[in-house]
């Protein structure tokens, strides 16, 4: 078991979304969150004041899924954010030792589903 999180633009959302349900992919859990990477954010004008923004809206996708949907997961991710700019994201792969589904009791794999 895996867990993939991936950090992408907000307005990528959509169509990552569509890519991933076309790969057959329908759980995932999506955050707002700040950051910035090699953006470096950048400097706005307010009320006269000059303002520098170094932390930029991204989702945050989490997304918990069996090895064999590993690579189609991943593929569609990057089919759905990719622009070719800096500040597409990035895409963590990261082993999950358990996972537990609270209705049933399952565990493992069959948690994950």
């Amino acid at each position: 078991m895996k867990i993939i999180i991936a950090m992408i633009q907000p307005h990528k959302l959509p169509d990552v979304k569509k890519a991933l349900f076309e790969a057959d992919v329908h759980k995932m859990t999506v955050t707002n969150a700040l950051g910035c990477g090699q953006q470096k954010g950048f400097t706005e004008t307010y009320r006269g004041v000059i303002q520098e923004v170094n932390l930029l809206k991204k989702v945050r996708l989490e997304i918990a899924i069996n090895e064999n949907y590993v690579d189609a997961t991943v593929d569609a991710i990057i089919k759905g954010a990719r622009t070719g700019n800096i500040g597409d994201g990035k895409i963590f792969i990261v082993d999950l030792p358990e996972c537990i589904r609270i209705r049933t009791g399952e565990k493992g794999r069959q948690a994950v589903g």
